[in-house]
């Protein structure tokens, strides 16, 4: 049994998905992740922007982003979306925990603003999965920086979402009041 075996299916139980839902995405689930890459999260969501119906299904690793639909009449399995997380940008959520719900947004490399609202059934279960994206987004952004074949430190590239170190732009202007990427 690989790694990603053994974290979907307690990340499936966590958030109470039934065997039957989690076995029918399986395989599409199975096509997209890498047997070494650990499950961070697995649930329902919706699309609150759109009015095509279907059940969705968030796959979240360590690299990767994956979300499946089940269309509602005939039940067939569609890759919504799969892409590495490093190439997401401008990834904001809003936990809340009133409506036991968290709003997941992020830009998609095509430039395509992709919205997700995952549902819960507790309100304790809004902070454990803010905590999961908080973990998986802002890790991400704390990795070391590069280091050049002659040892000097690789200039940082702007990232959406993020200041530039300095708070100024490459401009030199100052940078936008935006906050980082996170709850926002």
């Amino acid at each position: 049994m690989d790694v990603f075996d053994r974290t979907f299916l307690p990340a499936a139980a966590e958030t109470g998905l039934a065997v039957q839902t989690v076995s029918r995405h399986m395989p599409v689930f199975r096509r997209c992740v890498r047997a070494d890459d650990a499950t961070i999260l697995v649930t329902r969501c919706i699309r609150p922007d759109r009015l095509v119906p279907g059940e969705y299904l968030l796959l979240m690793t360590y690299q990767r982003l994956v979300v499946t639909r089940q269309s509602p009449l005939l039940h067939r399995l569609h890759l919504h979306l799969n892409t590495e997380l490093r190439h997401l940008s401008n990834v904001t959520w809003n936990p809340d925990p009133r409506l036991q719900q968290v709003e997941l947004a992020a830009t998609a490399i095509d430039g395509v603003r992709e919205r997700f609202l995952i549902r819960t059934e507790h309100p304790k279960q809004v902070w454990q999965i803010d905590t999961l994206l908080d973990h998986a987004f802002r890790s991400r952004l704390r990795l070391p920086r590069a280091v050049t074949t002659a040892g000097a430190p690789v200039p940082e590239a702007p990232v959406a979402g993020r200041r530039p170190a300095g708070g100024r732009t490459p401009s030199g202007g100052p940078a936008a009041g935006r906050r980082p990427t996170g709850r926002g």
